[in-house]
């Protein structure tokens, strides 16, 4: 490999030049520009005919928001039974004693108020049933 020295090599000047005596003036004419006072246009609001269309617009919307609003917030977040019980039925590593593990005393009451099965109906169910000794045990 070749041994690479800087001074031997052409140089490549820069493309980009400042003009002539251009830093000697140049604190000069920022002090200028920076005491020098723009002229500001105020354009007051009231007299701007779009302002009106604006507000009329803001209204609409807000009017058009509001029933929105309503049902989102009066929309139940509790789920109704069949949705919970069609999730359960297709849940297949889900049996009974899991159910009953997470009942509450509060949520026995509950289906003990719901359980109204007459006697004779009972009967028949236990005399029709082939697995008695199962139905029994559980």
């Amino acid at each position: 490999m070749k041994a690479f020295k800087l001074e031997n090599e052409p140089k490549i000047k820069s493309g980009f030049t400042t003009p002539d005596h251009y830093f000697d003036d140049l604190s000069t004419k920022i002090f200028e520009l920076a005491n020098k006072e723009k002229e500001v246009k105020v354009i007051p609001l009231y007299r701007r005919k779009s302002v009106l269309s604006l507000l009329a617009a803001a209204v609409v919307v807000i009017a058009l928001m509001i029933p929105i609003v309503n049902n989102y917030n009066a929309t139940s977040k509790e789920l109704d039974e069949a949705t919970l019980e069609t999730y359960l039925s297709y849940q297949s590593n889900l049996n009974q004693y899991d159910l009953i593990q997470n009942l509450d005393s509060i949520d026995i009451q509950k289906l003990n108020k719901n359980v109204a099965i007459e006697d004779e109906t009972l009967e028949d169910i236990l005399a029709t049933s082939p697995n008695i000794e199962h139905l029994i045990s559980e």
